[in-house]
């Protein structure tokens, strides 16, 4: 399979026209980072939700690489292959 399906949290999808999943292209391995460029291209909301302004992740964003959160792994230099589920979550903060 040469994609890697991104799933977008609810709260997110408005900033992805409505969709639960992306599907994007990717006919050789990619890191988190090059992921989430190709993600919030056109999109400059979604990557405000999403990284800081130094480019970190929001602490409040988690991201998983087949069930793998990244921030045990190596953050946005994480591998992902074509063929691989990425999963964006969003915690909701609240009380």
């Amino acid at each position: 399979m040469n994609s890697v399906s991104v799933l977008i949290p609810t709260l997110l999808r408005p900033l992805v026209e409505g969709r639960s999943e992306v599907v994007l292209p990717a006919e050789a391995p990619m890191t988190v980072g090059g992921i989430l460029d190709r993600l919030s291209e056109g999109r400059p909301l979604l990557e405000r939700r999403i990284r800081d302004e130094t480019g970190a992740l929001r602490r409040y964003v988690n991201i998983y690489v087949e069930g793998e959160d990244v921030r045990r792994l190596e953050l946005l230099d994480t591998p992902v292959e074509p063929g691989d589920t990425v999963m964006v979550i969003q915690s909701v903060a609240g009380g």
